[in-house]
C-alpha cells in the first residue's frame, strides 16, 4: 500500500523488486502518479470509490475496493465509457464497524455486480484493526472464508481474491495459523515501519528505522519546568498541567503539528517530547542540550509517518542504494 508514501514510484518500485504482486492506495490521486511513472503493475483503490470520481477509478486503477450497489453500478457505466472492465472487490463487515456490507446483505450486492456490464466480481475482503482495533484471528478469517464457499457455490464462480486484510493480519498469519481461504493481505505500515500495528511489536527481517524524520533545531537553552500566568486552552484545544519542577534544557524545533504527529514521534534516547503547537515542536534534552543548527532524528509512528509524507514543508529524500541493499 502506497498511501503512505504518497504514492512515491521509488518506493513502489523497490517493493515490486523484492516481490511484491500488486500495489494499491486509498487516493485516486496517488495512483495517478504511480501510472504517470509508468508503473505497469495491477493497482487497487482501496477506498471505496466516490461517485465524483469513478472515471476517474476506472481510468487509474485495474480493480477497487467496494460496498455500496450504487457505486458499483456508477463503476460499470464509466467501465463502459472507457471501454475497459473494471475489477471489482466487495468488502464485507466482520466487526471492526468500519466499511463494510454486513454479511447477510453479501450475496445480493455479489448477484447485482454480476449482472453489471463491464464488470469483474474479483473477490471478497474485509477490513480489521482500523477503527475499534479488533484483531483477526481464526474467528473471523474463518467466517470471510466461508462467505468466498458460499458466493462460489451460489453463483457457480471461483473468486481468485480473498483479501483478509492489512499489516493487523500478520499477527494471526506469523502466528502459525492457517490462512485458509485468505490469500492477499494488503500491506503497508509493516513494510515502511517494520512492524505489526497490533502490538507494535518488530517483524523479523525488516527494518524499524528504514524512514527517519529529521528536524532542526532553532531554539536550544535552560527554561524553567513550570509556565506561569493565567492557564487556559493551549493551541488545539488541550489544557496544560506540567508536573514537573525546576527547569530543563529546552530545545525548540522547527516542525509542528501541521507537519506530523508530533505524539506519534519516538525521540532519541535521553529526549522527551514535552509538547507541540502548529509550527514548534519542544524537547526536554536531559543532559544532552543539542545547538541551535544541529539535526534531531525521530522514529516514527504511522500517523507521524503519513503526516510528514503529506506535508509539503518536510522534505522527502529517498536513498534508493541503501534500499536496494535491503532487498537484495
Amino acid at each position: 500500500m502506497t498511501k503512505a508514501t504518497l504514492g512515491s514510484a521509488e518506493i513502489a518500485q523497490v517493493w515490486l523488486r523484492a516481490g511484491v504482486t500488486g500495489l494499491g492506495d486509498s487516493r485516486v490521486e496517488n495512483l495517478r502518479t504511480l501510472r504517470a511513472a509508468s508503473i505497469t503493475a495491477r493497482l487497487t483503490l482501496i477506498r471505496s470509490p466516490m461517485l465524483t470520481q469513478v472515471d476517474a477509478v476506472v481510468r487509474q486503477a485495474d480493480v477497487s475496493l467496494n460496498t455500496d450497489i450504487g457505486v458499483i453500478r456508477q463503476l460499470s457505466a464509466a467501465a463502459a465509457r472507457a471501454q475497459r472492465v473494471h475489477g471489482v472487490v466487495l468488502m464485507v463487515e466482520l466487526g471492526d464497524l468500519r466499511e463494510g456490507i454486513m454479511p447477510d446483505d453479501l450475496e445480493g450486492v455479489a448477484y447485482e455486480t454480476l449482472r453489471l456490464p463491464n464488470l469483474s466480481l474479483d473477490g471478497i475482503g474485509t477490513n480489521l484493526a482500523c477503527h475499534n482495533g479488533v484483531s483477526p484471528d481464526a474467528t473471523n478469517m474463518g467466517q470471510l472464508a466461508m462467505l468466498a464457499d458460499s458466493i462460489e457455490r451460489r453463483f457457480g464462480l471461483v473468486l481468485p481474491t480473498i483479501s483478509g486484510g492489512n499489516s493487523g493480519n500478520l499477527d494471526w498469519v506469523l502466528s502459525g495459523a492457517d490462512p485458509g481461504r485468505v490469500n492477499d493481505l494488503r500491506l503497508g505500515e509493516s513494510l515502511l515501519l517494520g512492524r505489526e500495528p497490533l502490538h507494535r511489536r518488530p517483524l523479523d527481517g525488516l527494518h524499524t528505522d528504514a524512514i527517519t524524520l529529521v528536524a532542526e533545531v532553532i531554539e536550544s537553552g535552560p527554561k524553567p519546568s513550570q509556565p506561569w500566568g493565567t492557564m487556559a486552552q493551549s493551541t488545539f484545544g488541550t489544557t496544560v498541567r506540567p508536573e514537573r519542577k525546576g527547569s530543563t534544557q529546552q530545545a525548540v524545533l522547527a516542525i509542528g503539528e501541521q507537519d506530523t504527529d508530533c505524539h506519534a514521534l519516538v525521540a532519541p534516547l535521553g529526549f522527551e517530547v514535552t509538547g507541540a503547537s502548529s509550527d514548534h515542536l519542544v524537547l526536554d534534552c536531559g543532559s544532552s542540550l543539542p545547538p541551535v543548527g544541529a539535526e534531531v532524528r525521530f522514529q516514527l509512528g504511522y500517523s507521524a509517518l503519513v503526516r510528514a509524507m503529506t506535508s509539503p514543508f518536510v522534505s522527502q529524500v529517498t536513498n534508493l542504494r541503501q534500499a536496494a541493499l535491503a532487498v537484495s
